[in-house]
């Protein structure tokens, strides 16, 4: 099977093309592939689909396998790719989370229309109700917690974000972990821990649900912003600096739709043997 090794900010992706062809990506299959070691090596592997509704349907698998419904950084990968091969600058990408709207704005620089946030908390879903701006998780002492508060928004997917003074002096991996599938989140999470450079300027790392830590996490960023701008902590419109690199985003106040903006990296195209 031909498969296009892809990243966006260094969120990586094996892509295969399956609108004209069965594709045989079994749960271990997937476990395989995205394996660094004994495979190809991605956070996601990609399934392009035909669509009724769109110009491609994207079918999204974590490298355990699992499915997900949403994924910013590879709704940018597919878009390049289906532009380069119709030669359009504007197309729909649909989801099982729903239809994006992908416009090229450079050679390899996509922007994706990523919708409105949910945040209500049954929308999260959280398993009872709170305040999504700061929802009462606390790591740590229960007397002296370290991280709390932390605003929950869906952007196709649950994300729980955490503001901290300081990101190198969060194990993410450890409080990721941990918080992943807490009690709270009966659909598990992602987990986004946030400083705030200035008004328009964050750094970001991320522990992706059903994949781990990645240099970058398309809807995470555009949850982290959202999640900011509600706690006035930041501007609507902001740069996310990513492990992998920035992603502009832009929660537009007329509309209510969250813009991210990106690169795309084509690493090349082989063939499984």
């Amino acid at each position: 099977m031909k498969f296009w090794k892809m990243n966006g900010a260094g969120n990586a992706f094996v892509i295969f093309d399956g609108r004209s062809e069965k594709l045989d990506l079994t749960p271990e299959r997937i476990k395989a592939i995205a394996d660094p070691e004994t495979g190809v090596g991605a956070d996601q592997v990609i399934a392009m689909e035909r669509s009724l509704r769109g110009d491609v349907f994207m079918r999204i698998f974590n490298r355990d396998g699992s499915e997900a419904e949403a994924c910013g950084n590879a709704t940018r990968c597919v878009g390049w790719l289906v532009m380069e091969e119709s030669g359009a600058d504007k197309l729909t990408i649909e989801t099982i989370a729903g239809r994006l709207k992908a416009t090229r704005i450079g050679d390899e620089r996509i922007s994706v229309d990523m919708g409105s946030p949910l945040l209500k908390w049954e929308e999260i879903p959280l398993a009872e109700r709170m305040d999504t701006r700061g929802i009462d998780l606390k790591i740590g002492p229960i007397d002296a917690p370290y991280l709390q508060l932390p605003g929950a928004v869906n952007m196709g997917n649950p994300h729980v974000i955490f503001f901290v003074p300081d990101l190198e002096a969060i194990d993410v991996k450890a409080v990721g972990s941990l918080v992943e599938w807490h009690p709270l989140f009966p659909q598990g999470v992602n987990v986004g821990f946030v400083q705030v450079l200035a008004r328009d300027h964050i750094r970001l790392r991320t522990w992706e649900r059903n994949v781990g830590l990645t240099l970058a996490c398309g809807s995470n960023n555009c949850a982290a912003v959202v999640a900011g701008a509600r706690r006035n902590l930041i501007d609507r419109k902001c740069l996310v600096t990513n492990d992998g690199g920035g992603i502009e985003i832009n929660w537009d106040e007329a509309t209510d739709h969250v813009i991210m903006t990106g690169p795309i990296e084509l690493e090349y195209v082989s063939d499984l043997p």
